[in-house]
C-alpha cells in the first residue's frame, strides 16, 4: 500500500513538473517583442539609476568594500610600509580623494545610461534576457564605457589635482611601470581611478539587475513580473 502509494506521488511529481516546464516554455514564447523590450528597458534603467544614486554620493565607493578603490598592488604594498613609518595619514589621504573622484564623477554618467538603454534593440533585449547573469553588465560595458571614460576623466582629473600626492604617484607609479612593477593602466592615478569607477558602476549596475530578475514583483511594475517571471 505504502510502495503504492509512493509511486503515485512519483507519477503525479512528473507530471506537474512536466507542466511547469510547458508552462514555462509557453509563456516566454509569448512574450511579445514589445513586451520583452520594454521590461528589459525597465529594469536596466531602474538598475542603473539606482547604481547611480548608490555609488554617486559620500561613501559610495569609499565605504564599499566591493568597489572602493586601493591603490593598485605594488603601490599599495609600499603604502603599508609607508605607514608603518608614520606615513599613514598621507596615505589615506590618497585613497579618500581617489574614491571622492569616483563618486563625483558618477553621476556625470547618468544621461550616457540611460541613453543606451532608450537605444536598445529588440535583438539586444531579448540577447540580454537569455544571455545569463552577466548580459546586463557586458551590455552596458561595450555600449557606455569608452563615452564614460571620457565623460568621467576631466572630473577625475579635477578631483584628484586638489591632492598634492597625486601628482606624487604619476612620478612613483610611472617609474614602477617602466620596471615592470605595475600596468601602464595603473601608472596614471586619473586614468586609473577612472577605469576602477567604470568597474564598480558595471558591478553595482549588474547587483541591481539580478535583484529584479529574482523578484520582479518587488520591483514594483507589471511589465517587469511579466517579463522576468516568465524567466523563472
Amino acid at each position: 500500500m505504502q510502495r503504492r502509494q509512493f509511486n503515485h506521488s512519483i507519477v503525479f511529481g512528473t507530471l506537474v513538473l512536466g507542466a511547469y516546464q510547458q508552462a514555462w516554455a509557453l509563456s516566454l514564447a509569448d512574450l511579445t517583442d514589445q513586451d520583452a523590450s520594454s521590461g528589459l528597458k525597465a529594469a536596466l534603467e531602474k538598475g542603473a539609476l539606482a547604481a547611480v544614486g548608490l555609488l554617486g554620493r559620500p561613501d559610495g565607493f569609499l565605504g564599499n568594500p566591493k568597489v572602493r578603490i586601493p591603490l593598485p598592488g605594488y603601490l599599495d604594498d609600499a603604502a603599508r610600509l609607508l605607514k608603518t613609518m608614520g606615513q599613514g595619514k598621507r596615505v589615506d589621504e590618497l585613497v579618500t580623494s581617489m574614491n571622492r573622484a569616483a563618486e563625483s564623477a558618477v553621476p556625470m554618467g547618468q544621461q550616457l545610461l540611460v541613453g543606451a538603454v532608450k537605444n536598445m534593440s529588440v535583438t539586444d533585449a531579448k540577447g540580454i534576457l537569455t544571455g545569463g547573469e552577466d548580459s546586463v553588465t557586458r551590455f552596458f560595458a561595450s555600449k557606455t564605457r569608452e563615452p564614460l571614460g571620457e565623460t568621467f576623466l576631466p572630473v577625475v582629473t579635477k578631483a584628484t589635482e586638489k591632492v598634492g600626492l597625486a601628482a606624487s604617484y604619476n612620478r612613483v607609479a610611472g617609474r614602477a611601470a617602466g620596471l615592470g612593477l605595475l600596468r601602464k593602466d595603473e601608472a596614471n592615478i586619473e586614468r586609473y581611478v577612472t577605469g576602477k569607477t567604470l568597474d564598480g558602476l558595471y558591478t553595482i549596475i549588474g547587483e541591481e539587475e539580478r535583484k529584479i530578475r529574482e523578484d520582479p514583483v518587488g520591483a514594483g511594475s507589471a511589465i517587469l513580473k511579466k517579463v522576468f517571471g516568465a524567466l523563472k
